[in-house]
C-alpha cells in the first residue's frame, strides 16, 4: 500500500529522522555539556533547562561561564583570581597609566631648568667580592659575615676638605665623586681603600671589609689599606688581627710618610691589652710625629690615672713574701727560745745538787769548780 501513497512514506522517515535527532541532542547536553555551579563552587552536569536557559542566551561567547573564567583569569601576589571582563580592562588601564606616571614623576623640571631625579641610585660597591687574599686566614676576616653595624663618623675627617669652609662632609656628595673615580680608575687600590672608608662612615662593616680586601688583591703591601682594616677589626674587638695587621703596616710604611697614625693605632690596642707601658711609648711617638692630636694626650691621661697592673702585681709579690720571711723568722726564733730553756734546766738542777753536797761535806764550792777548770 505504500507504493501507492509515496507522501506517506517520506512522512513517516522525516518523522523517525526527527525523533533520532532529538535524542542526541538531549543525551548531548546530558553526556557531554557542563557548566560552572557558582553557589557550590564547582563544575557540574547540564540539565535540560540549563540547556534551554542557554538556547535563549543564544551564541554570545560573554555568556559562557567557562569560557569566562579562561578569558579573564589573573595572577596577583600568586594566587588565582577571576575578575570580571570590565574590571580586567580597567585594571590594565590604571597599571599603563600608573606607569605613565612614574616615568614622567622620574624627571621634572622646575622653574630654573635644574632637574630633580626620583629614580634610586644604584649602590656604591666595590663590584663582585675577590675571591682569596693572604690575609683571609684572620679570624676578624673570615667572619665578615657575621660582623654588625659600627659606625665610624671620626672617619669622615679623611674627606674633608683642607680649605673647606665647612666641617661637615656631604655624603651624598662624596658617594658621586667615589662612583667617579671607581669608574675612572676602575682598578686602583686607592679607589677602593676609600670606598670601604665610606662604608665605615656608613656602619656596614662587611662592604668595608670586601672593598679593602679588594684593594690588597691589588696590593697585598698597601700600608693604609692594611691599617683602615686594622681600624675596623680593632672596633670588633679582634686584637689579635688588628694588631698583627698594624705591625704589618708600620712595616710597609715608607720612611718619607708620616707613620703618626700607625703608632697611635697600635697604643689603642696595647692599651686594650693591658700593657701601658708598652702602649705609652707608641701613644709619645706619634705625639712626637703629629703633637696636635689630643685623643693621643687622653690616652696617656688615662693610663697615669689608672694602677699598672704589672706593677700591682709585683707589690702584692714582694708583700706577701716579706710577710712569710717575717713569719718565718718569728717561729725559729721561739724555737730556739724553746730548746735553749729545755737545755739549761737539767744544769741548775745539777749545780744546785752539788752546791748541797759539797756543803754536807764541808768542801768549798769554789774548790771544785777549780778543779774542774784545771781538768
Amino acid at each position: 500500500m505504500t507504493y501507492d501513497l509515496p507522501g506517506v512514506s517520506y512522512m513517516a522517515i522525516y518523522i523517525i529522522s526527527l525523533h533520532i535527532v532529538h535524542s542526541n541532542s538531549k543525551s548531548s547536553v546530558g553526556s557531554n555539556h557542563w557548566k560552572l555551579n557558582l553557589e557550590e563552587g564547582k563544575v557540574v552536569q547540564a540539565t535540560d533547562d540549563d540547556d534551554s536557559s542557554a538556547g535563549k542566551s543564544g551564541s554570545n561567547p560573554n555568556k559562557d561561564l567557562v569560557l569566562n573564567i579562561l578569558k579573564n583569569t589573573v595572577i596577583e601576589n600568586g594566587e588565582w583570581r577571576v575578575v570580571d571582563n570590565m574590571l580586567a580592562q580597567s585594571t590594565d588601564i590604571e597599571t599603563n597609566q600608573l606607569n605613565k606616571d612614574r616615568n614622567k614623576d622620574s624627571r621634572t623640571s622646575d622653574s630654573t631648568g635644574q632637574t630633580d631625579v626620583h629614580t634610586e641610585k644604584p649602590q656604591l660597591t666595590c663590584g663582585k667580592p675577590v675571591n682569596y687574599t693572604q690575609y683571609d686566614h684572620l679570624r676578624g676576616i673570615a667572619n665578615r659575615n657575621e660582623h654588625g653595624q659600627i659606625p665610624e663618623p671620626d672617619v669622615a675627617m679623611i674627606f674633608k676638605k683642607k680649605n673647606g669652609k665647612s666641617s661637615e662632609v656631604d655624603m651624598n656628595e662624596l658617594e658621586d665623586r667615589l662612583k667617579k673615580h671607581k669608574k675612572q680608575k676602575p682598578k686602583s687600590a686607592q679607589t677602593f681603600n676609600q670606598i670601604g672608608n665610606f662604608w665605615r662612615i656608613k656602619g656596614n662593616t662587611k662592604l668595608s671589609i670586601e672593598c679593602f680586601r679588594k684593594a690588597l688583591s691589588i696590593s697585598p703591601n698597601h700600608p693604609d689599606v692594611l691599617l683602615n682594616l686594622a681600624r675596623v677589626l680593632f672596633n670588633l674587638q679582634y686584637l689579635d688581627d688588628a694588631i698583627f695587621l698594624t705591625r704589618r703596616s708600620l712595616v710597609m710604611q715608607t720612611p718619607q710618610d708620616n707613620s703618626w697614625l700607625q703608632h697611635f693605632t697600635l697604643g689603642e690596642i696595647l692599651k686594650a691589652y693591658g700593657h701601658y707601658q708598652e702602649a705609652s711609648l707608641h701613644l709619645r711617638h706619634a705625639l712626637e710625629l703629629n703633637p696636635e692630636f689630643q685623643p693621643a694626650l687622653a690616652h696617656l691621661r688615662d693610663m697615669e690615672g689608672a694602677p699598672n697592673p704589672s706593677i700591682t702585681q709585683y707589690t702584692l709579690f714582694i708583700i706577701l713574701f716579706l710577710i712569710m720571711g717575717v713569719v718565718f723568722g718569728v717561729i725559729t726564733s721561739m724555737e730556739a727560745s724553746y730548746d735553749e730553756g729545755n737545755e739549761g734546766k737539767p744544769q741548775r738542777h745539777f749545780n744546785r745538787a752539788m752546791a748541797m753536797r759539797s756543803m754536807k761535806l764541808g768542801i768549798n764550792p769554789r774548790l771544785i769548780r777549780l778543779r774542774k777548770l784545771n781538768c
